[in-house]
């Protein structure tokens, strides 16, 4: 397969499992974290700041590309816009029986980095969330301030849920 160095390449987390989890409680939406995203916005050498932070930071811990919409919370922090096909709900046909990247065999696969952290950390039922499309209209903008500002409530649903939000998204009537 290509070994193309444009294609994302993908990335094992620099921190634990259970530690990111917990940071994530840490950084929960609440009225603070919604004031500060507000004033974020309000003032865009400030937003394009935070943002740089932010794109460093995740960047060395995940791998993050910047989408804008992370799924990190539902994917046990192995972010999947590092798999070089960018497939946000779970992996390719080609991944090895080892677990080997189709594109990238001597790396790991992003979905089975995944599943081994997520499992590893009790949040193994977060795979199953259906993650949906990325809107590109976001790449580059802070997921943090999209997450606070309550943007992103809708990234992902459970599977269980997919039939009625699906006729309703489609203007179809249930049957």
């Amino acid at each position: 397969m290509s070994t193309d160095p444009g294609w994302p390449r993908p990335t094992r987390p620099q921190l634990g499992a259970r530690l990111t989890y917990a940071l994530h409680r840490l950084l929960a939406t609440n009225g603070f974290y919604r004031r500060l995203a507000g004033a974020l916005e309000r003032r865009p050498g400030l937003y394009r700041w935070f943002t740089a932070v932010e794109r460093a930071s995740k960047e060395q811990l995940f791998g993050c590309r910047m989408c804008g919409q992370c799924a990190l919370p539902a994917t046990g922090y192995a972010c999947p816009m590092t798999c070089p096909k960018q497939l946000r709900n779970g992996p390719c046909g080609g991944v090895s029986p080892t677990g080997q990247c189709e594109v990238y065999p001597e790396m790991r696969c992003v979905w089975v980095i995944a599943y081994e952290r997520a499992e590893g950390a009790g949040h193994g039922g977060d795979l199953d969330l259906l993650q949906r499309p990325v809107d590109h209209r976001e790449w580059g903008r802070s997921s943090w301030v999209n997450y606070w500002q309550g943007r992103d409530e809708d990234l992902w649903v459970d599977p269980a849920d997919r039939s009625p939000l699906l006729r309703r998204e489609l203007g179809l009537h249930p049957r």
